[in-house]
């Protein structure tokens, strides 16, 4: 596949980060940054914490009704299902968390993970397992329609219709940018069309086990595309395991040549620019619906993790609440004690769906 150089990339193609995901690290050099370990470090040993609002938690899919109350009231489903008031002992400002060791899949943290809502551009994690595993040549012309406008969320876009590029930049652009209008593409131009897809969406996501998970589209902008914390670490184990995904997730920046034009995108996830993380793969996701969303894995204290954070309100919260667990884990590699490990939190009753 001929692909440049990453660069980095802008993203307000679907709205998911703010162009200023400088405030929690600036950039320096084009290339990824690795924290460099002059010896190895101990695995951090923590007592792992789960928390969960056990008389509000969804363990189905929401339907019609919670999308009608998000949109009127503007708030997400967490926040409607009262989840936001699930307290933990790392006060995470996401609703819904999950740390996973990756090679044993140990949990050191569950908050509401079993908790299906809405995932926004996490999506695009499947939209590219399914196009990578379907061996299409990323080398191919793929032509930007009006099709792949959003309909949706009438979010905008800097790939013009008419745009050509070849899968690989689009499969580039959905995930290091999450650029909707390239996920969408990808997915129209698969053998057998849309409808075939989001088929082989389903039937992945079946094959992982995700069981709480449900794709109606590739791009993410639906809330029908919904899943749980749990599903989503199996996802990104999955992904994980392909060496195209990790780098184009990872990549700071990629200069694309749109028409006449060269547009510059940029990874809309702030802390593949901060050189104290070492991150393997990532994926951000954003509608109201969801609220904020990450998904890494991640190397830190020792271990390979997965970590998942769905509903997270405020712009950086996120981020902040990744910089939160990895804080908690690097503390424990000198010192064994974690927080308690078993709370559950009560609220006010969940919003029928």
């Amino acid at each position: 596949m001929a692909l440049a150089e990453p660069r980095r990339k802008g993203a307000r193609a679907s709205r998911e980060d703010t162009r200023r995901g400088t405030k929690l690290a600036k950039a320096s050099a084009p290339q990824r940054t690795v924290v460099a370990r002059s010896e190895p470090v101990a695995p951090a040993r923590v007592v792992p914490v789960s928390v969960r609002a056990s008389s509000l938690v969804p363990r189905a899919l929401p339907g019609a009704s919670m999308a009608a109350a998000s949109g009127a009231s503007g708030a997400s489903f967490g926040q409607l299902y009262g989840l936001h008031q699930t307290p933990d002992p790392l006060e995470l400002k996401s609703s819904v968390a999950l740390v996973m060791d990756q090679d044993t899949n140990e949990v050191l943290l569950a908050k509401n993970s079993e908790a299906v809502l809405p995932i926004a551009s996490l999506t695009k994690l499947m939209t590219a397992l399914v196009t990578v595993e379907a061996r299409l040549s990323m080398d191919e012309q793929v032509t930007i329609t009006v099709d792949d406008i959003d309909t949706e969320k009438n979010s905008s876009s800097r790939l013009a219709v008419g745009a050509t590029l070849t899968r690989g930049e689009l499969l580039h652009l959905a995930l290091m940018a999450s650029e909707n209008r390239a996920a969408h593409a990808l997915g129209r131009s698969y053998p057998g069309g849309l409808r075939a897809f989001v088929s082989a969406m389903n039937t992945k996501a079946r094959l992982l086990g995700m069981g709480d998970t449900r794709y109606v589209e590739p791009t993410g902008l639906s809330s029908q595309n919904q899943s749980s914390a749990k599903d989503l670490a199996s996802l990104a184990k999955a992904a994980y395991q392909h060496p195209l995904i990790r780098d184009l997730s990872t990549s700071r920046e990629y200069a694309a040549r749109v028409g006449a034009r060269t547009v510059q995108f940029h990874n809309t996830n702030g802390l593949i620019r901060n050189p104290s993380w070492d991150i393997g793969l990532q994926k951000t996701g954003y509608i109201v619906e969801a609220g904020r969303c990450l998904v890494m894995q991640a190397s830190m204290a020792g271990r390979k993790l997965i970590l998942v954070f769905l509903d997270s309100a405020g712009r950086y919260s996120r981020l902040a609440d990744a910089e939160r667990v990895r804080r908690w884990l690097e503390r424990a590699t000198t010192s064994s004690v974690g927080p308690s490990p078993e709370v559950t939190a009560r609220a006010p009753g969940k919003l029928t769906s």
